[in-house]
C-alpha cells in the first residue's frame, strides 16, 4: 500500500507529519513523500525541512494521499502541475484525503464538488465557494474522502483511516503506542470554545495569519 505525502513550498508541518506517524504503521504501507521537485521542501516557519522522495511522475497512482495544508497553498490553487496530478492520482485511490487547508487544493482540483468536507475554520466559506458542503466537524468521512479541520486534526484523520483500512484493534494499538491522549492546559482549541474575543480577533486578521 502506498502512501503518498504530498509537500510544498511552505505547508504545515504537523499537517503532514501527524498522518504520517498515523499511517506509516499500517501493515504494508509504504509512505512516500512527494512534490513538483524531489528534494528537501521548508514549511510554513522556514525552520523545518522534509525531504521528497519523489516527483508527482514518480507517483502516479498511489493507494493512499494525503494533502497538507499550510499558507503556501494559496498559491496553488490554480498550479496546473498540482492539481493535474491531484487529479490523476485520485483517479486510482483508494483514499484521498486532506489536513486543514489541504481540503482546499483538493476542492480547487474538482475532487469534493457536492461532498461533506472541512478545513481549518477560517476557512470554511472559502471551501463552500468551491463547491463542498462544509462542516464544522474536525474529521469528515464521503465515501473515499476523508478531510480533516485544522493542522492537529490530522493526527485524528489518520487514525480514523488507520481504523477504516486495518480495523479498530490495529487504530487502538497506534494511539496507544503512540500515546495519543490529549489532555491540553487549555480549552480553546475550536472557535465555539475560545474566547469570543479572540475568535473575532483572528476572523479579521485570517489574511494576515495564513498568508
Amino acid at each position: 500500500m502506498q502512501i503518498a505525502v504530498v509537500l510544498y513550498d511552505r505547508f504545515t508541518a504537523l499537517d503532514a507529519v501527524g498522518p504520517h506517524e498515523m499511517l506509516a504503521r499500517l501493515p504494508g504501507a509504504e509512505t512516500v513523500f512527494v512534490a513538483g521537485e524531489a528534494g528537501p521542501v521548508r514549511n510554513d516557519t522556514g525552520s523545518l525541512s522534509l525531504v521528497a522522495e519523489r516527483t508527482f511522475a514518480d507517483v502516479p497512482a498511489p493507494d493512499v494521499l494525503v494533502v497538507p495544508g499550510g499558507p503556501g497553498q494559496r498559491g496553488l490553487m490554480a498550479d496546473p502541475e498540482l492539481l493535474g496530478w491531484l487529479r490523476t492520482a485520485d483517479a486510482t485511490s483508494t483514499w484521498t484525503t486532506s489536513v486543514c487547508t489541504g481540503s482546499l487544493l483538493l476542492a480547487a482540483a474538482g475532487l469534493l464538488t457536492g461532498r461533506r468536507a472541512t478545513s481549518h475554520w477560517l476557512q470554511l466559506d472559502v471551501l463552500a465557494e468551491l463547491g463542498a458542503e462544509p462542516t464544522g466537524e474536525r474529521v469528515v468521512v464521503d465515501g473515499k474522502y476523508v478531510t480533516a479541520a485544522g493542522v492537529s486534526a490530522g493526527i485524528d484523520m489518520g487514525l480514523t483511516l488507520a481504523g477504516r483500512i486495518a480495523g479498530d484493534e490495529h487504530a487502538r494499538a497506534v494511539q496507544l503506542l503512540t500515546e495519543y491522549d490529549p489532555q491540553p492546559p487549555y480549552d480553546a482549541g475550536s472557535p465555539e470554545k475560545a474566547p469570543a474575543a479572540m475568535v473575532e480577533r483572528f476572523r479579521a486578521g485570517r489574511h494576515r495569519l495564513l498568508r
